[in-house]
């Protein structure tokens, strides 16, 4: 199966001794449009990222975390690393598209909710939030339109982040002034799916503010992670897991 994105994930786990499990992974996803993304996640909730762009590492960590990510990963060379990452991802990508012609690769089909990100006020700009969730592989198509008519200005596309399970996830943004009586839609392409998934969502129902819940980091099992840790690493292919 022919796909316009091909992901290679390297993972780095560590062993947290503490009476609470934990899991710290990096995770590095190489890309054939050329792109490399690269970040850390503390028990598969994001900690970190390298924007290559800025030349920078992106804390994304809540605010209210007692510990400073940014001390605790100084010494750990996390863009030079990351860099390191991206010169090798040609040379890997060349080696697993090879492989992957021998193999039979699954495909997980996208889910999709369709939310307004703040309390809906008719005349106020507002957010909608296209969560796509749970697809592999990580390439998908997101379109809108407002009362059966494309739109395509005021949209933007997250990054694509990875689940636990080695699925992805990822939000598309539509900022909209919300009037009586309008009708918005959100059409996911995947090629998992047999025809598209849309989703509506109409103003005139849709007036309490939905959000989706977000998980609590733990900074003292944070901060046992990073001081005691035994280290592996593991290429991690989907579609290899099957014996």
């Amino acid at each position: 199966i022919s796909t316009n994105t091909f992901i290679i994930s390297l993972l780095l786990t560590f062993s947290v001794f503490s009476s609470v499990a934990h899991e710290i992974t990096y995770v590095v996803g190489c890309f054939d449009n050329g792109t490399t993304e690269v970040q850390y996640e503390f028990d598969a909730e994001e900690l970190l990222y390298v924007d290559f762009e800025r030349h920078t590492v992106v804390y994304t960590v809540p605010a209210d975390l007692v510990i400073n990510p940014s001390q605790v990963f100084e010494n750990l060379n996390v863009y030079n690393n990351a860099m390191k990452a991206k010169r090798a991802c040609p040379a890997l990508l060349s080696f697993w598209k090879i492989e992957e012609e021998h193999l039979q690769e699954d495909e997980d089909p996208p889910e999709s909710i369709l939310y307004a990100a703040d309390e809906v006020e008719l005349g106020v700009e507002n957010s909608l939030i296209c969560f796509v969730n749970y697809f592999y592989p990580p390439s998908i198509k997101v379109s809108w339109t407002k009362n059966g008519h494309p739109v395509s200005e005021g949209v933007s596309l997250s990054r694509y982040f990875p689940n636990k399970d080695q699925t992805f996830h990822q939000f598309s943004t539509l900022t909209f002034t919300p009037s009586e009586g309008d009708i918005y839609s959100c059409t996911v392409e995947h090629s998992a799916l047999e025809t598209p998934k849309t989703r509506i969502w109409e103003t005139e129902i849709m007036r309490s503010h939905q959000s989706l819940g977000s998980d609590v980091f733990c900074a003292v099992g944070l901060t046992l992670g990073l001081l005691g840790v035994a280290t592996g690493t593991f290429l991690i292919v989907k579609g290899l897991e099957k014996n």
